[in-house]
């Protein structure tokens, strides 16, 4: 990238006790650029967010925002960034407006307050005070103090936790927005659509480490497709076309059910049609999905867990794909 705003390299962080939290992790973003952190809980996405915002120092390696080291160099990048907390905690007898207006008074170059909360949908709300607002209410006001600054460079730590449908939706307009006007967002979110919607690129963290990285197309397209369907009466799998031929690269089955594993969908739907067509037999239960960011995030939390515990000669493999799943 011509102009990388956030550059990390080999960037480590570790707590009391000598837990590493951040083992190695290096990425860069660029000006203008949405990229999302992904990772079950405790994959290390906060502890590495933390480090950007300067909240840290690092263990090993080296971050810079804006060309400057976040953490000893904090009066270059403070007033340059916008930091938006999982939970953010605010003064509860203060109303929305006055909260918005201390915030602004240590801030430099700060938007008027007015034009913070109506961004974020609180400009109806300002005379409430903060004790009252909703979950999803606090959030908004987060995100209204994050931008109050007019930052170059957004962090976004999980931003629609507590949203409705129509809230979150609303917010990811708002970032697009700020997007393309320029400004550089880091987000983490637990939403894998929030992911799919808004990022020009992520990473997948697990246990410390960078699993994958990249476009949401290429991390997507890493990953097989499905086919699934019920074999007819008197059919076996046997009785299907060559499976390599029809650009399969694995296949499970239970009962009459047959699920097809591609990274050539459409070669192996259509081949699979002609096949029943001219077989004059239907296959009941027909389900052709391609892979999704779900399905990848899964896949590369399982896959890691399972070499863990591989590594530990125990069988705790599906662990991380409950956690996400609940």
């Amino acid at each position: 990238m011509t102009d990388q705003v956030i550059d990390v390299r080999d960037l480590r962080r570790v707590y009391g006790g000598g837990f590493e939290a951040v083992r190695g992790v290096s990425f860069g973003v660029g000006r203008g650029e949405l990229f999302a952190l992904l990772g079950t809980n405790g994959a290390g996405k906060t502890s590495t967010v933390e480090l950007l915002e300067g909240l840290a120092a690092p263990a090993g390696g080296r971050v810079r925002v804006l060309g400057h080291d976040p953490y000893t160099e904090r009066d270059a990048v403070r007033p340059r960034i916008g930091v938006m907390l999982q939970e953010g905690g605010f003064p509860a007898e203060l109303t929305v407006a006055e909260t918005v207006r201390m915030w602004a008074g240590c801030t430099s170059g700060a938007r008027p307050a007015a034009q913070a909360l109506d961004m974020v949908g609180l400009g109806k709300r300002s005379r409430v005070r903060v004790k009252q607002l909703s979950g999803g209410e606090k959030r908004r006001l987060d995100l209204a103090l994050a931008l109050i600054g007019r930052p170059e460079v957004l962090f976004l730590d999980e931003p629609t936790t507590g949203l409705d449908a129509e809230g979150r939706r609303e917010t990811w307009d708002l970032v697009r927005e700020l997007r393309d006007g320029g400004t550089t967002v880091l987000l983490t979110t637990h939403y894998l659509q929030e992911a799919e919607e808004l990022a020009d690129r992520l990473a997948i963290l697990h246990e410390g480490r960078i699993a994958a990285e990249g476009s949401v197309a290429d991390v997507v397209a890493a990953q097989p497709s499905h086919v699934s369907f019920e074999l007819p009466e008197g059919y076996f799998v046997g009785d299907l076309p060559p499976l390599v031929e029809l650009g399969v690269s694995g296949h499970e089955s239970t009962g009459r059910r047959v699920r097809l594993r591609t990274k050539d969908l459409q070669r192996t739907a259509t081949a699979l049609l002609v096949w029943a067509r001219d077989a004059r037999v239907e296959l009941r239960g027909l389900d052709v999905r391609a892979a999704s960011l779900e399905e990848a995030f899964l896949r590369i939390a399982r896959d890691a867990e399972r070499t863990r515990g591989t590594e530990h000669g125990d069988s705790r493999g599906d662990s991380a794909e409950k956690e996400m799943a609940a």
